[in-house]
């Protein structure tokens, strides 16, 4: 058992290295921390070129389905059929200015000297169904809906774009759409190149750049291992380089809240907390409705 100063709305202090364990080797890593209140925290790191989150959540549910003696509701599909190409391929030509070969990039410009200026940090943030709801009705219009991923990733880009330094620069914003076999296609037409997705990398002529990945599939509500539904679930992902990642998931706490993770630029922070104040709310302890002794 730990004492633990937990602030989940800033993990990098309180869970990186603590909390989630660190991957040394293999696909999975997992910790499992009892704290001083007799609760029990799970920390798991996965290898990305692995498992995705979506892959990662079906084998959570699966996991702890099977440590209650279930069987498993969502059985995994290991046809390696499923990734060949068609004949003949065909894509969206959107898929061409979405990916480029690494063959093309330029080499990495020279480390300036502030290092600060561009440092990714880690938030976590709730986001209240009403206000949801709101930006879902405020992105609707002349009778089209727009779903509440697309509605928040457009406010979200908003602000990052208003708030940049050079307007004449572009502002990137990448969402995960299912678009996966068209991209087989497109990469058997193009082997043995290798390629990388543009969002990851800033050029000269961009401002900033974050992809949106909806998490509304983490249902951390089935994560019961026997002893009851669990409090709290999110991702933790600082994967480096100057690309921020924000991913928003359903909230355990009350319906229809999301829990939003972000690592972005502290700038980008800063404007978040300065022009969205009432959308993106500090994830707290008395949100999730946690005891004092958590805090021990």
């Amino acid at each position: 058992m730990i004492e633990l100063d937990l602030d989940l709305y800033h993990p990098d202090d309180s869970v990186d290295g603590k909390l989630v364990p660190i991957k040394k080797q293999g696909v999975l890593a997992v910790q499992v921390t009892k704290l001083k209140c007799g609760d029990l925290m799970i920390g798991c790191s996965i290898d990305h070129r692995v498992a995705d989150a979506y892959s990662a959540n079906m084998f959570f549910v699966a996991w702890a389905q099977i440590a209650r003696g279930k069987s498993v509701s969502h059985t995994p599909i290991f046809r390696r059929s499923m990734l060949n190409p068609r004949r003949p391929g065909q894509y969206d030509k959107v898929i061409d200015d979405m990916y480029v070969f690494l063959s093309l990039l330029p080499p990495p410009p020279p480390k300036d000297l502030k290092p600060n200026e561009d440092h990714l940090i880690s938030r976590i943030y709730y986001i209240t169904a009403e206000e949801i709801d709101r930006l879902q009705a405020k992105a609707s219009s002349n009778g089209s809906k727009r779903s509440k991923l697309v509605s928040f990733s457009a406010f979200l880009w908003k602000i990052m774009a208003e708030g940049g330094h050079d307007h004449s620069k572009k502002c990137k914003m990448g969402a995960k759409e299912e678009h996966f076999l068209g991209l087989i296609d497109w990469v058997e037409l193009h082997r043995p190149e290798q390629i990388v997705a543009k969002v990851y990398f800033k050029e000269s002529n961009d401002e900033e750049a974050v992809v949106v990945s909806s998490g509304q599939r983490f249902i951390v509500s089935e994560m019961d291992f026997g002893w009851g539904r669990p409090d709290f679930g999110s991702y933790y992902f600082p994967w480096g380089g100057q690309t921020g990642f924000v991913m928003p998931m359903p909230s355990i706490s009350r319906e229809g809240d999301w829990v939003v993770y972000m690592h972005l630029p502290e700038k980008h922070l800063d404007l978040v907390k300065k022009e969205a104040s009432h959308v993106f709310r500090p994830l707290t302890p008395a949100y999730l409705k946690f005891r004092d002794d958590y805090l021990n």
